[in-house]
């Protein structure tokens, strides 16, 4: 398997691993400086997790809504996708449409996120139609 496809699998037995809300798999797949970066600011590894693990964050449904895209740097690769999820925080529902950026690095002979970023998704062009990237 090439390097970009072992990316892809990746993120998406990652969006699994959320979906099942198990925090120790979810944690697999991130190196321990991990960090996500939203709209309300970063969270690091050890925060994320332990919001699944006390059942304040749990997902439903995380599903990409575009295709993939996938560009390999030596040891890192980006992966950048629409995603489309929901679930419940702290005992309110949501639902999310975003872009999603992951910084992978291969780490012996895999590979293990290192920094998430998610945008809310917005229709720019006025069409309705997804954008592009």
């Amino acid at each position: 398997m090439d390097d970009r496809s072992e990316v892809i699998e990746l993120a998406l037995a990652w969006a699994e691993a959320i979906v099942a809300n198990d925090a120790a798999a979810i944690g697999h797949f991130m190196t321990d400086d991990w960090v996500i970066v939203g709209p309300d600011g970063a969270t690091s590894r050890a925060d994320f997790l332990a919001l699944v693990a006390s059942g304040d964050l749990t997902h439903d449904m995380m599903q990409t809504a575009s295709e993939p895209r996938v560009k390999l740097y030596g040891a890192s690769a980006v992966y950048t996708a629409r995603v489309v999820n929901s679930g419940h925080f702290r005992g309110q529902r949501f639902t999310a449409d975003e872009w999603t950026s992951d910084v992978f690095a291969r780490h012996g002979t895999g590979w293990k996120c290192v920094l998430s970023h998610v945008t809310p998704a917005s229709r720019q062009d006025g069409s309705g139609a997804d954008l592009n990237i």
